[in-house]
């Protein structure tokens, strides 16, 4: 049974979009009108249609629902204004140095695994230390543009090598699930279903579980490595008050090791990627 929360219909009129998003948000007509300080009858004119919403009424409304920037430009459009927030690539000079500083946070990680991911978890860049733990993945799941939660949980991925696979799987779809009532995203929506379709692979093939309770506190990622069972948590970052779609839309995830046989494996995984970098130079 589908349990994902409705993507937002974009090409309804600016009312309905409107009450799409303040149902969204839980927020009754009054609740919204407070926060806008407008009054609930202008709001329902709004929402009936029976009122056009100015430019400014509509970014005040949009930020008062939590929009992201990309459903607040959907909303002017649909009013009939023209798009406030920029959607540049990443390779747009005047993001240059936004991803340097991507890139350098990245590296700054190792020997701990640390990438960036857009809006739909497609791997932007990563640093050494998460490339070597891919390991021997389907090739198929390594073509651009890859998708980080399809590479974990496909059964041609991270999946035989996930010790805890289970409990792994039901928080990334508890954290994609998240994301959908936030975005309204169907992109996002379609994945939480795909996640979930896959199978859980043979225990017999992986190690078994580690014996370390973070319950509570953080769900771990237990991934069966050459140094053997690497205990991980993760944290995100994002860019404070962007302005573009783009940059709104990035994400930094960096793991850490849990306990110190982690941290001492992630360093013996380091030396062996820089004596062979050496070899072979």
């Amino acid at each position: 049974m589908r349990t994902t929360t409705a993507p937002v219909n974009s090409t309804l009129p600016v009312g309905d979009y409107l009450r799409e998003w303040r149902q969204r948000r839980r927020m009754s007509q009054m609740d919204l009108a407070l926060e806008a300080e407008i009054s609930t009858r202008h709001l329902s004119f709004l929402e009936t249609g029976r009122s056009q919403p100015s430019r400014e009424m509509v970014l005040l409304l949009a930020e008062k629902l939590d929009m992201p920037l990309r459903e607040r430009n959907i909303m002017l459009v649909s009013a009939g204004y023209a798009p406030v927030y920029s959607e540049r690539s990443l390779d747009d000079p005047a993001l240059a140095g936004m991803r340097q500083a991507v890139d350098l946070v990245l590296k700054g990680h190792d020997p701990y695994p640390a990438l960036a991911v857009d809006r739909h978890w497609s791997l932007v860049s990563a640093n050494d230390a998460l490339v070597s733990l891919i390991g021997d993945v389907d090739p198929a799941l390594m073509k651009p543009p890859v998708n980080v939660l399809r590479l974990s949980i496909h059964p041609a991925g991270l999946a035989r090598r996930i010790v805890n696979f289970t409990e792994w799987r039901s928080h990334l779809v508890h954290r994609l699930q998240r994301q959908v009532d936030a975005t309204g995203d169907a992109v996002l929506a379609s994945f939480v279903d795909e996640l979930r379709a896959y199978p859980t692979p043979d225990a017999a093939a992986r190690a078994p579980k580690e014996s370390h309770d973070y319950a509570g506190i953080v769900v771990p990622l237990q991934l069966l490595t050459e140094e053997g069972v690497l205990t991980l948590f993760s944290t995100i970052t994002i860019f404070g008050t962007p302005v573009d779609v783009t940059l709104s839309e990035l994400a930094i995830e960096a793991f850490f090791p849990a306990d110190a046989e982690t941290a001492d494996a992630l360093r013996r995984l380091a030396d062996k990627r820089q004596a062979a970098a050496g070899a072979a130079g």
